[in-house]
């Protein structure tokens, strides 16, 4: 059964965890983060003024990776430190539709599920990817 949305405080940010299969594999989407390119963190940014946390995932997977996503579902709310400052980021399982080039001078990578839960940086985001990749196997039939 999918997570709920937190009902407790509102969400400041929202992202989401990416999914492409290829060579009947799915694989995962991080990008390097904005002030330091050797972290590598899942897609999100800040809701804005008269933005749902859905239209801000995709907008700023878009923003940040150049990726067109679809949401599947809504997978958690997780509340971070950033630089000091607390958040709470509303995460989403979407599609892969259609790709340009990265925004943001980002980089991007696809990996698999091992690959992934490797490279990520922050422990938080780590357990997103861990709910997404279980919610992956249960719905698509694929892991």
């Amino acid at each position: 059964m999918p997570t709920t949305k937190s009902n407790n405080s509102p969400s400041t940010h929202a992202g989401g965890v990416v999914y492409r299969v290829q060579d009947a594999a799915p694989q995962l989407l991080l990008v390097t983060a904005r002030l330091d390119k050797s972290v590598w963190v899942l897609p999100k940014g800040h809701i804005e003024r008269g933005e749902s946390p859905d239209e801000t995932a995709v907008r700023e997977i878009f923003e940040e990776a150049g990726v067109t996503a679809r949401i599947v579902e809504f997978l958690t709310t997780s509340r971070q430190m950033i630089r000091g400052v607390p958040q709470q980021i509303e995460y989403y399982l979407l599609e892969w539709l259609a790709e340009e080039k990265a925004g943001e001078g980002r980089r991007i990578a696809w990996l698999p599920e091992d690959a992934v839960l490797r490279k990520v940086t922050y422990d938080e985001q780590r357990a997103v990817l861990k709910q997404a990749c279980a919610r992956l196997a249960q719905t698509r039939g694929i892991s």
